[in-house]
Order: C-alpha cells, then sequence, then structure tokens
C-alpha cells in the first residue's frame, strides 16, 4: 500500500510539472522567428565591381551580362598585329567561334570591346569563353585566357 500511495505522489509530481513546462512555452519570453533575425540587404552589383582576369597577353578583361544569353566584353590586349581569337565552349563542344582586333598592335596595350551571344545546348551546362592568341608558326593557341559566362 506505501507503494502504491508512494506511485501516485510521482504520477501527480510528473503531470504538475508537465503543465508547469506547458505554461512556460506559452509566455511571451519566446519571440517570433522574423523578430530575432536580422537580414542583410543585398544590392545590385555595379559596373565596377566586376571581376576583372588577366594573363601575360590580357589585362583588365571583364565580362558583363547584358542579357539572358547575351555579354559584352572589354578589355586591352598586347597582341601581336593586334589580332586575337576567342571560342566559347560548354566542356563537350566549341559552341561558337570569332576573332576580334585590338585597336593597337604589340608592345602597345590596345583596348577591345565585342559583344555575343550564346544560348545554352544543355541546361546544366557552364559556358566558357576562352581567348587567345593564335601562334604565327602553327596556329596553336596560345596565352589562353578562360573566362566563365554562365
Amino acid at each position: 500500500m506505501r507503494c502504491l500511495n508512494l506511485l501516485s505522489l510521482i504520477l501527480i509530481a510528473a503531470c504538475n510539472n508537465n503543465q508547469h513546462e506547458r505554461n512556460i512555452l506559452k509566455s511571451d519570453t519566446i519571440k517570433p522567428l522574423a523578430e530575432t533575425l536580422q537580414v542583410a540587404k543585398v544590392s545590385k552589383p555595379e559596373a565596377s565591381s566586376l571581376n576583372s582576369y588577366s594573363n601575360k597577353r590580357f589585362k583588365d578583361v571583364t565580362v558583363e551580362k547584358i542579357s539572358r544569353d547575351s555579354f559584352l566584353i572589354r578589355g586591352k590586349g598586347q597582341i601581336f598585329e593586334a589580332n586575337f581569337s576567342w571560342v566559347v565552349e560548354d566542356g563537350h563542344e566549341e559552341l561558337k567561334q570569332g576573332f576580334q582586333m585590338t585597336d593597337a598592335g604589340a608592345r602597345e596595350w590596345g583596348s577591345f570591346q565585342f559583344a555575343i551571344r550564346i544560348p545554352k545546348k544543355r541546361v546544366n551546362s557552364t559556358l566558357t569563353l576562352i581567348l587567345f592568341e593564335s601562334s604565327a608558326k602553327d596556329g596553336s593557341r596560345q596565352y589562353e585566357l578562360p573566362l566563365i559566362l554562365y
């Protein structure tokens, strides 16, 4: 009988303790999640915040996305006869290629600017623009500068 009384007291105490925890959760000391979080404001990047890429033949090269699949490429090149080539590839194949000219030949750093439009063939692919100088001897690519488009 004593054991039964002791067991009853323990159950009553446990129920009262559970009720106390419910009262604590209902109190106004708990703030909604929105009140406790501080959200940082994200601003659009400015044109001056574009990443700039360089190597031995190209410098200050930037890529600016001007529409969904169009890009404006600007920079300077120290290129023999002011002529350089480019290719866009997706990791599997070359999708587009061309050539551009700087406004000055080698020894000088000539400026260039051109736009390309290139849609993706594969949704999950990454398009890379590669600027390069072609070898006068064998036409091979020299001084490649890869730039990720999207």
